[in-house]
């Protein structure tokens, strides 16, 4: 699916969405979710503590660094963010200068499908809430696991869809009901958060994702579910 169905490629109107958002995109990530995002990136950071000081670390769909620029603090690693969206991009370069970490983390516009990195640069590479935006999951993915060194790790943090009664039912309902309204209101742009619970419904969660990941070379390592299966954190592994 797409946001605005204008027949642009998905990759156009993501582009388009996400610049359009930019300047309310924080402050309603954080208020739609209750501030619990922020938490769910500390999980991300926690499944990279193992690696060593010199390792580089890839951000892809960076939007805003703030994944980005949570590694860089808590694990003083480099860190190079990549996004589709010089807008987004932008904020996050504010971003990184207010934190003082532009000599560990830098930004960059760059196609997730098609990485302008050698083979094998990087020793991890995280994604978090952009795999369902790709217009070829596959191939994004595929790009990841190129870039990222023999033994590397990748961890993905993608919204999911909670099973349990009766949160199933009330979460479905605040994603498909006020989430809309909500952001519609403040970003004025009632499409880009009508696309949201629709690109999370579209999404193929926990095993269904984790084909996909072995179709393109990587190990599964680890699932797990956050907040009842609001998001889930996938880890794996290139062998």
């Amino acid at each position: 699916m797409q946001p605005y169905n204008l027949g642009n490629s998905k990759k156009t109107e993501v582009k388009q969405m996400f610049g359009a958002i930019a300047p309310t995109y924080d402050k309603l990530n954080h208020r739609l979710s209750f501030s619990i995002d922020k938490l769910w990136r500390l999980r991300v950071v926690n499944c990279l503590k193992h690696l060593p000081k010199s390792a580089r670390v890839l951000d892809v769909a960076t939007g805003t660094a703030d994944l980005a620029i949570l590694i860089s603090k808590r694990l003083s690693l480099s860190v190079v963010g990549t996004d589709l969206t010089p807008e987004m991009l932008e904020i996050g370069r504010q971003k990184v200068t207010a934190a003082r970490l532009a000599n560990r983390v830098s930004l960059q516009e760059a196609d997730s499908e098609n990485l302008p990195f050698d083979d094998e640069s990087f020793d991890a590479v995280t994604v978090a809430f952009g795999v369902r935006n790709y217009e070829n999951l596959d191939a994004g993915l595929s790009e990841m696991c190129r870039v990222m060194r023999k033994n590397g790790r990748m961890v993905i943090l993608e919204f999911s869809r909670p099973q349990s009664f009766p949160f199933k039912q009330l979460y479905m309902f605040y994603f498909k009901h006020i989430l809309p309204v909500l952001g519609g209101q403040v970003s004025h742009d009632k499409k880009a958060y009508e696309y949201l619970p629709a690109s999370v419904l579209e999404f193929p969660c926990g095993e269904a994702f984790e084909e996909h990941l072995t179709r393109v070379g990587l190990t599964p390592v680890m699932r797990k579910e956050l907040t009842f299966g609001i998001s889930t954190i996938y880890v794996a592994e290139k062998r």
